[in-house]
């Protein structure tokens, strides 16, 4: 149309031939294809600037609202980012018996998360290791089922959620980000878990509940925080990626893992059933990073295992998820010496 309209005129956008153009072509776009309208409009715009013609008041003005509304639209987007995502675990045929696969073989878990990558909002964001750590709870439930679990790092709250699933006697997730930690509780909510958090703890509030949310940086976590816990199994997707933050990370991790201790009155805390073990996924994306999370790891007295391939999740309650690549994904379990 734009092309037939130029050369009925000679060649030129004339006033009539835009106002036609405006009448026939941007106005029916405007109403059902907005972003078409406005690419129209702006190169309508640079053709007759280019024939140093005048450019209707019109096509101006209709140019400027196009683009505020563009404008409007990005602001919206940026401001929300987070979208709703169905993580949908397929159990296969041969499996209905399997303790964690439901009536239906299939479990969704709705979670909140992040769009925005560059602006640190990656504990929002759903990561690869967790989605390994999440299909090895529900592919292993055995060694989750009637057992403490505490989670560093949890993000979204993928793998909590499937800790509840195969019956953990107590999950406890924790994450240093605020923000992080709000969006991990509305994900609970979403899967119609009740959780207690510190709020309600301190006002009394809290439900008898198998799962607690604790805003945990590792920086400032004091052992005598830590000891009020005492989980038979430390889980942790993603973790190993920042080197200032290891210190941090394996301090905690060590006063999660060691052994009853002696109270004041001489009396040794609950024991646990069997030592405690960690199982932490990652994916090593800097030899050197890694290296030195292991150096860490035997100077801080703790014993680090590579079980990729002995406990790697056995079927892949994933398939639809092509951009999941399970073989990036390592898994270790780390433990006190």
């Amino acid at each position: 149309m734009y092309f037939l309209c130029r050369e009925c005129s000679g060649g030129s956008l004339t006033e009539s031939v835009q106002r036609f153009l405006w009448e026939t072509c941007v106005k029916a776009a405007a109403s059902g294809n907005a972003s078409y309208a406005k690419r129209l409009l702006k190169k309508l715009i640079n053709e007759v600037e280019l024939e140093k013609s005048e450019v209707l008041d019109e096509v101006y003005e209709g140019y400027a609202l196009h683009m505020s509304a563009a404008s409007k639209e990005d602001t919206l987007v940026k401001e929300n980012i987070r979208i709703t995502k169905f993580i949908s675990f397929l159990f296969p045929e041969g499996l209905y018996k399997h303790p964690s696969c439901p009536s239906s073989r299939k479990l969704v878990v709705p979670l909140q998360c992040s769009l925005n990558m560059l602006e640190g909002d990656t504990g929002c964001s759903i990561w690869p290791s967790s989605l390994f750590l999440s299909e090895f709870v529900l592919s292993y439930p055995e060694l989750f089922t009637d057992r403490s679990c505490f989670e560093v790092g949890s993000g979204v709250g993928l793998v909590g959620i499937c800790l509840a699933h195969v019956k953990a006697k107590k999950v406890v997730l924790t994450d240093g980000d605020l923000l992080t930690l709000s969006n991990m509780k509305l994900n609970l909510e979403r899967n119609h878990l009740n959780y207690e958090d510190e709020l309600l703890k301190q006002h009394g509030e809290a439900e008898s509940t198998r799962v607690k949310c604790i805003h945990l940086p590792w920086e400032t976590a004091t052992d005598s925080e830590l000891s009020e816990y005492l989980p038979d199994i430390v889980l942790g997707a993603d973790v190993i990626y920042d080197p200032s933050c290891f210190p941090h990370l394996l301090r905690v991790l060590v006063a999660l893992l060691r052994g009853p201790t002696k109270r004041d009155n001489g009396s040794l805390e609950t024991e646990r059933r069997s030592p405690a073990v960690a199982y932490v996924a990652s994916v090593i994306r800097n030899a050197d990073t890694f290296n030195a999370f292991l150096t860490l790891v035997d100077q801080m007295d703790l014993s680090i295992t590579d079980l990729t391939e002995e406990l790697k999740p056995p079927y892949e309650l994933l398939p639809y998820m092509h951009s999941y690549d399970r073989s990036s994904v390592r898994l270790f379990s780390i433990s006190s010496r």
